[in-house]
């Protein structure tokens, strides 16, 4: 039996909202193992003299508990 846990990251990347997810969950899987999946909850943008400077995601990932 598994059992798994959800918890809430946030990212972000200058280049595009897919950047900033990969960025996301590359970083969180380097502490934490067997993530399964993520929901993107959010997504905006920072705004600088009317041109888009960041994008930035909310996720809720997944991930297996260790035995």
């Amino acid at each position: 039996m598994s059992i798994a846990r959800t918890t809430e990251i946030s990212a972000s990347s200058s280049k595009s909202f897919e950047d900033a997810v990969r960025k996301g969950i590359k970083r969180f899987s380097k502490t934490i193992n067997r993530v399964e999946g993520a929901w993107v909850k959010e997504q905006k943008v920072v705004v600088n003299d009317g041109d888009v400077s960041e994008y930035r995601v909310t996720m809720k990932v997944t991930f297996v508990l260790e035995d």
